[in-house]
């Protein structure tokens, strides 16, 4: 039987998984697209041989995204997703009634067409709800456009992988992209990011929180459990002056949530015997 392996960290650490079928297969402009469904994490989408989601456990990282800051504001009403081109974030913002705008630019169409066709679970028809405008465009040209701002700001890109040059989301991990980001928030609003594998890979969160500090009032950190990530990933976040709250809230009984609960909740925010720890 095949076996896919694909990076948690680089060639330091590689995660083996037995395939029973490559789903897809598809070459684009900006990266390499396959989806394959395995035998320990069901569907997998990988993007330039990367794991990007599993349907084993993809809502425990989107609703960990999603919903701890989206709980942290006070009647949300428009949110942008930079990246997530397979439709999990939006999924889980279309849960939430307050919301009048949800927008969301991608790059690469292909990920968004090969997600609706072979992961159609992932958005779960969230591209048709009334409320999504999909722009497919560049997300420096998309913000230099923006008139109303954004009480979320989500971006669900691909890791700027280490020994490896050229990530397509590079450009986005920088201080002109975040100042872009905070001129395009509310006052109450709040910037979330992936930031990879806290265990492994702490030196993704350190690396952003600088970025952050440097150009935000507040910023801080959580994580959530996610096994075909090689256990964790980490999220950053930043704000003017807002917090993320280290409970959750009463309004998340409403949200269908398979993933986050007071117990997984409470782990976004407490501190490992080992990988990060304490970072500010």
């Amino acid at each position: 039987m095949a076996h896919l392996q694909f990076p948690i960290r680089s060639t330091k650490l590689l995660m083996s998984v037995e395939v029973k079928e490559h789903v897809c297969h598809r070459e684009t402009e900006f990266q390499s697209i396959d989806v394959y469904d395995t035998e320990a994490f069901g569907r997998v989408l990988l993007l330039d041989g990367h794991i990007q989601l599993a349907e084993l456990d993809e809502r425990a990282y989107h609703e960990a995204l999603v919903h701890i800051p989206m709980l942290s504001i006070d009647d949300p009403q428009r949110a942008l997703v930079v990246g997530g081109g397979d439709g999990g974030v939006l999924r889980e913002l279309c849960k939430h009634k307050s919301l009048e705008t949800i927008d969301m630019v991608e790059i690469d169409r292909g990920v968004v067409e090969v997600s609706q066709e072979h992961l159609p679970f992932v958005s779960s028809g969230a591209f048709n709800d009334h409320r999504v405008s999909l722009h497919i465009q560049d997300a420096f040209g998309f913000l230099n456009d923006v008139f109303d701002p954004y009480d979320l700001i989500v971006m669900d890109i691909t890791d700027v992988y280490e020994e490896e040059d050229g990530s397509l989301s590079e450009r986005l991990f920088t201080d002109e992209f975040h100042n872009d980001c905070r001129d395009t928030l509310t006052k109450r609003g709040l910037l979330v990011t992936q930031a990879d594998n806290n265990v492994f890979c702490p030196y993704g969160i350190q690396g952003i929180l600088d970025t952050f500090n440097r150009l935000f009032d507040k910023s801080g950190w959580y994580q959530a459990l996610i096994p075909s990530f090689g256990g964790f990933s980490a999220y950053c976040w930043a704000s003017k002056g807002e917090e993320v709250r280290t409970d959750l809230a009463y309004e998340a009984k409403s949200l269908d949530l398979a993933y986050l609960t007071p117990v997984t909740y409470a782990l976004a925010f407490e501190d490992l015997p080992f990988g990060a720890r304490s970072f500010s």
